[in-house]
């Protein structure tokens, strides 16, 4: 047949040479890297082919000519970006930075009847947030209908696809989705009389359903799982465009379909996705023959799972990337997190920067092993981020957290305020688990607004008469100092519990309930030094109001 020449990422081999690029591992070289050598030197060199421009193609990009990585992202706007999405995006993005490549964003909205427009903006915002940009797109499948129904006529022109008149619910994998799930069953596969050009319900419009050969398998080698094969025999004949309605010639292009065509056109080298697309890959394998197209390099990822090793989901709690956003986690230790479900660097270190991540990352690291969704874990990879980035990287979102709950001041920004703030911060963020932390329970280190805690003044003021007499004391003592600094303080409030005759404990206890509202602050020195003299002592005689 001849070739598919939509983009000049085409071979002029035939389908059984093409095949061979899926062919067994090489003996004693790096199988992945002799796999990658052996398609750049195709493609780099049919990439920059001359090519006629063409409306919504992306080979009139130079940079196709000029990258040799090429990876996308391809979600669909039937839901949120969830958990597993943004590990794939985030593969997918490691790769292709780490090798200098092309990231480009698909959104494969051609499921008009599935889609939500909406979602979309909380696609891409989750992406920016969790600092996966892209260097093309976002491209829209639904404005690229055209290049499917020419690609599908050529299959019809070659023979590979036929005109199928069967009622669309005959046909798993066909254009009339199952109750009840996103992924279909296989229930059985049989092959209608409308394959060999006899048409089984003549007078109604046509699907385009692909002439899967019979008999033989199909294979592909896995950069992760190795070696694939599936028996044809098991594979139906899928559609590939659905019946037209009204004046249409046909209808909505799809999945399998419009994947292969648009892979095929945007270059892509490497797909990197979900395990659960293998049983995709033998039929998209068969298309890019079909199309004359090079079979890219197939990557497939772990899947995630639930503490209780079952599918990660909605009742295992959030799974849609921005409520992490807004539950307060760093986008950095999102990264680092979820760069580790599924893939391991070597060695036993877990903290890694985006930086040592681009370093170490490559698809040999990649397990088979599916990967556990840990709430505790990701906790602590925050609290590692919040304890140890450089102060002035943490900065921005503190501010932007204290500017949700209306507690920044302009001031903080520069000089002498910003010098305040940078150590305040710096002081409270061993105590931080989440970024909404700065402003709940360490609110009064921001603001004179603050409630005390009911069960810290319980705990610590049982004895009203006599915490009220050492406040008072130790608001004196600390309001008649001229050096405001940890040492005088320190030796301030202990002078005036052992005059009272108490234990300094007690006294300390006590104070730090009086002036940040909680039991358990930063030390309480430290804590003094950052409020300030007059906010302290004033502070203070509030608290001895408040006992009566």
């Amino acid at each position: 047949m001849q070739a598919y020449r939509r983009t000049g990422c085409v071979s002029d081999s035939s389908p059984a040479e093409l095949g061979k690029l899926s062919g067994a591992r090489p003996a004693n070289v790096d199988w992945l890297d002799a796999l990658t050598s052996i398609y750049y030197t195709g493609l780099l060199q049919l990439c920059k082919k001359p090519q006629k421009a063409k409306k919504s193609s992306m080979s009139d990009n130079p940079a196709i000519a000029n990258s040799a990585i090429r990876v996308r992202f391809a979600p669909s706007p039937t839901g949120y970006l969830h958990v597993g999405g943004a590990r794939t995006a985030l593969f997918n993005w490691l790769f292709a930075r780490s090798k200098g490549g092309t990231m480009i964003l698909r959104i494969e909205d051609t499921d008009a009847e599935r889609n939500k427009p909406e979602l979309v903006n909380g696609i891409l915002e989750g992406l920016q947030w969790l600092g996966v940009d892209w260097d093309e797109g976002p491209f829209y499948q639904s404005q690229r209908t055209s290049l499917y129904l020419d690609a599908a006529r050529k299959l019809l022109a070659s023979g590979a696809a036929f005109l199928c008149y069967c009622a669309a619910e005959k046909y798993v994998g066909g254009d009339h989705p199952e109750d009840g799930g996103e992924s279909t069953k296989i229930r059985r596969v049989s092959r209608c009389s409308c394959r060999d050009g006899q048409p089984s319900t003549p007078g109604v419009k046509p699907a385009v359903r692909f002439k899967v050969p019979l008999g033989g398998t199909t294979k592909f080698l896995d950069a992760v799982f190795g070696e694939r094969e599936f028996s044809n025999d098991e594979i139906e004949d899928f559609v590939l465009v659905r019946s037209g309605k009204d004046d249409e010639e046909f209808g909505q292009s799809m999945y399998q379909m419009s994947a292969v065509v648009d892979d095929v056109d945007m270059c892509i080298t490497h797909v990197i996705r979900g395990a659960d697309h293998i049983s995709n890959t033998p039929k998209q394998v068969l298309l890019y023959r079909a199309l004359g197209a090079e079979i890219p390099i197939f990557a497939h990822l772990p899947l995630i799972l639930g503490a209780d090793k079952s599918r990660l989901s909605k009742r295992h709690g959030a799974t849609d990337v921005n409520m992490y956003r807004s539950q307060g986690f760093l986008p950095e230790a999102f990264r680092n997190f979820l760069a580790l479900l599924g893939w391991a660097p070597g060695g036993d270190q877990e903290f890694l920067r985006t930086s040592q991540l681009l370093e170490k990352f490559s698809l040999e690291g990649v397990s088979r092993t599916n990967g556990v969704f840990d709430r505790d874990k990701l906790e602590w990879f925050n609290t590692q981020y919040l304890q140890k980035l450089p102060i002035e990287e943490l900065l921005p979102y503190v501010e932007a957290q204290l500017k949700t709950s209306k507690l920044w001041k302009d001031e903080w920004a520069s000089g002498t305020g910003h010098e305040w703030f940078s150590k305040t911060v710096d002081l409270l963020r061993p105590r931080v688990r989440l970024l909404p932390d700065f402003a709940s329970w360490s609110r009064a280190f921001f603001s004179d607004e603050f409630e005390r805690d009911p069960a810290a003044k319980e705990k610590f003021w049982k004895e009203p008469g006599k915490i009220k007499d050492l406040l008072s004391k130790t608001a004196d003592a600390l309001a008649a100092l001229t050096d405001w600094s940890h040492d005088p303080c320190d030796h301030a409030t202990r002078a005036v519990a052992e005059a009272g005759g108490v234990k300094a404990g007690l006294l300390i206890n006590a104070i730090r309930v009086a002036i940040v509202g909680q039991a358990v602050a930063p030390p309480l020195f430290d804590t003094m030094v950052v409020l300030g003299q007059q906010r302290v002592v004033r502070r203070l005689r509030d608290a001895v109001s408040e006992l009566g």
